[in-house]
């Protein structure tokens, strides 16, 4: 006898008082197993999926949070490199500087020799390294503007010669025996050699003016002024800022003169003084 393994399922499609319709469906019990372990395996695969998916975005989360971390720790690795490069600079700068300007080094210095790479990265270096790159600028302003003053004090000769006459008074250059005021220093050179500023300065007169002839004269501020006679060529112009060791003009003998050499004064408002304060040894 062959055994029936259909299933069968009976529903009732429409009723009413008279009669009712019954409509029979039978499904093989082959196919149900069949559909339920498919279901299964659909399952399995789907839980399977939703599994990898959560470890995925988990391992992807981590990754992002590594990446940055490594971000941020690099940033702060060049920020303290920065630091370190920017410090290095400003402590060569103000050494050398302060030993040109001639001003002490700060107070707090330690002169014992120190130094050596910083290797901590974490924010208390970072400050500290801040706060002494933030005191050095500050050492580094005052260095600069004590040379800045310096520059504009007359300090190396204006031109390589010979001294002849000094400031103060002196013989008559032209003779009769008499004696005169002379307000500068006269430095003996061949007609033509450069004739160049000692300090920094704008130039307020650059043209023929009695006694000295072609004249040169340079405001340094604070009221001091030095004056360049006797020139055969002027190489400024009024208005002209200045470097220490710019051209100005050529030694010549023009004006009241007896041969070619510079007449150099050195002026403080309008009181002519002895340049010999100013001019470093020969």
């Amino acid at each position: 006898m062959i055994r029936d393994e259909r299933l069968y399922a009976f529903i009732v499609a429409r009723t009413n008082r008279s009669r009712a319709r019954i409509r029979r469906i039978s499904i093989h019990q082959r196919w149900l197993k069949a559909s339920a372990v498919m279901m299964a395996a659909v399952l399995c695969a789907a839980a399977y999926g939703l599994y990898g998916l959560t470890r995925e975005v988990a391992r992807m989360r981590i990754e992002e949070e590594n990446n940055r971390l490594r971000l941020e720790n690099e940033l702060q690795r060049q920020k303290l490199e920065k630091l370190e490069d920017r410090v290095d600079a400003i402590e060569d700068t103000s050494r050398r500087l302060s030993e040109e300007a001639g001003v002490p080094a700060s107070e707090g210095a330690d002169p014992r020799g120190a130094g050596g790479p910083l290797l901590s990265l974490d924010d208390a270096a970072l400050a500290v390294v801040e706060a002494r790159a933030a005191q050095l600028e500050a050492n580094l302003q005052v260095f600069e503007a004590a040379l800045r003053e310096k520059a504009r004090v007359p300090s190396i000769w204006p031109v390589e010669g010979e001294t002849t006459d000094s400031f103060g008074v002196r013989g008559n250059p032209f003779g009769g025996g008499s004696n005169e005021y002379h307000s500068g220093q006269d430095i003996s050179a061949p007609k033509g050699t450069p004739v160049v500023a000692p300090a920094d300065g704008t130039v307020i007169h650059a043209g023929w003016q009695s006694g000295y002839g072609n004249l040169v004269t340079i405001d340094h501020g604070n009221g001091l002024s030095t004056r360049y006679g006797h020139l055969s060529k002027v190489e400024v112009g009024v208005g002209q800022e200045l470097k220490r060791g710019a051209l100005l003009g050529l030694v010549g003998s023009t004006g009241r003169s007896t041969g070619p050499h510079l007449h150099y004064e050195v002026r403080i408002g309008d009181v002519a003084v002895s340049p010999r304060h100013y001019l470093p040894a020969q």
